[in-house]
Formats: structure tokens, sequence, C-alpha cells
């Protein structure tokens, strides 16, 4: 059974940064995206960054765009997310996700329907 489990969330201040983590087992192939998605109060799921396990390709939002960074470890199946200069609007739960080897891809890996397999989430708080 697949599964996902993110770690590293906090509190921190503003341009403070956090090192999110997601772990994952039950992979039965090997070509699969796995991407970081956050919901705040009130908003909709929104898409940050994803990457490919194979080969790391990778796909980040202009939200977020040179400050997270998306990268793999495809021997522990895991992906991190290093989110520098952290904004109060940046709070959220922050959870990883995939889905289906032709399903799920770089190409549409921000629309959230298309995640099958989610992550417990981990809570981001930035807070003076």
């Amino acid at each position: 059974q697949l599964q996902l489990v993110e770690s590293g969330g906090g509190v921190v201040q503003p341009g403070g940064s956090l090192r999110l983590s997601c772990v994952g087992s039950g992979f039965t192939e090997d070509y699969y995206t796995i991407g970081w998605f956050r919901e705040a109060p009130g908003k909709e799921r929104e898409g940050l960054s994803c990457i490919r396990m194979s080969d790391g390709r990778s796909v980040s939002a202009d939200s977020v765009k040179g400050r997270f960074t998306i990268s793999r470890d495809s021997a522990k199946n895991t992906i991190s997310l290093q989110m520098n200069s952290l904004k109060p609007e940046d709070t959220a739960v922050y959870y990883c996700a995939t889905g289906p080897l032709s399903y799920y891809t770089t190409r549409n890996c921000f629309t959230s329907t298309r995640a099958t397999d989610w992550g417990q989430g981990t809570q981001v708080t930035v807070s003076s």
C-alpha cells in the first residue's frame, strides 16, 4: 500500500527557513512524480512544486520560484522542499502527494485532483 509521510513543519519567523521532507513507501513503479501542495485556511489547495523521481526533472510554481527548492533522494524514496525567505502568507498545511504513473506527471502536477495519494500534512506557521 502506498504511503507518504511528511515531516519538518514548525513555527518560524518571517525571513526564516524550513526544510520539509516526504518519505514514500509502497511504490511499485520507478518513474513516478511526487509533488508538494499547501492549503491555507479559507483558500484552495495550491500546487507548489513537483519532481520526477527517475531523473530529477522538477517544476515549480511562480509563487515560490526563487524561494522554494525541491529535491529528491531516489534511493530513500524521499523528496524535500527547502523553503527560504518565508513570509506570513506561506502559513499553511503542507502536503506531499503522488498519483498513477501516467496520470500524475510533471506536466499536470499542480492539479490536486490528479494526485490520488496524499500524506497527512505538516503545519508551517510563519509568524513574528
